[in-house]
């Protein structure tokens, strides 16, 4: 069953949810950055879907390593949301 968030998911949460999982400063990451280069492997990677998937999103992990960006996974986030990109 797919739930939705009782509030819209923001990009600030996912920026910040991000640089607690790498460990860093949550200003250094750029929206455009390669998160791979940051240090986000595949288990951090699962352990945010996870916390996003009980927040109320019904994201994919192989859909999101098909994005390297905080941009590029926004964009997907909008699109559940049901707004435009």
């Amino acid at each position: 069953m797919i739930t939705t968030p009782s509030k819209p998911f923001s990009l600030e949460r996912m920026r910040a949810d991000v640089a607690r999982v790498i460990g860093e400063p949550v200003d250094e990451i750029g929206l455009d950055d390669n998160l791979m280069d940051w240090g986000l492997d595949s288990m951090r990677l699962l352990t945010l879907v996870i916390d996003w998937n009980q927040a109320g999103l019904a994201l994919d992990i192989s859909e999101l390593g098909q994005h390297t960006s905080l941009n590029g996974w926004w964009s997907l986030v909008q699109k559940q949301q049901g707004h435009a990109a």
